[in-house]
């Protein structure tokens, strides 16, 4: 069992710069795959990015591609989000997850976090 805890959540302007982190306990962290994924009022939940166990493999939805950077620190157990350049659309709950692979599709992780809700006022 893989407990995550999110942080970093808040309101900022657009424009503006947060950074998500999402701390592990329990089971190896380095052993999984870790993505984010966001969901917005009334929308379906979506794949943000993802990085792989060594951190050599990354993949990003499009609309966050050069703004956003996943990365992780496997002896401290975490995996982070830097969001840079955050739009009004960017508004949403941000839940981390944990899984055997770097997949974009949310069944492939076993393990999720509570969220952190990011609001970006226009």
């Amino acid at each position: 069992q893989v407990h995550l805890v999110e942080s970093g959540g808040g309101l900022v302007q657009a424009g503006g710069s947060l950074r998500l982190s999402c701390a592990a306990s329990g089971r190896t962290f380095s052993g999984y795959a870790m993505g984010w994924f966001r969901q917005a009022p009334g929308k379906e939940r979506e794949f943000v990015a993802t990085i792989s166990w060594s951190g050599g493999t990354t993949y990003y939805t499009d609309s966050v591609k050069g703004r956003f950077t996943i990365s992780r620190d496997n002896a401290k157990n975490t995996v982070y989000l830097q969001m840079n350049s955050l739009k009004s659309e960017d508004t949403a709950v941000y839940y981390c997850a944990g899984g055997p692979w770097a997949s974009r599709q949310d069944e492939s992780y076993r393990y999720w976090g509570q969220g952190t809700q990011v609001t970006v006022s226009s």
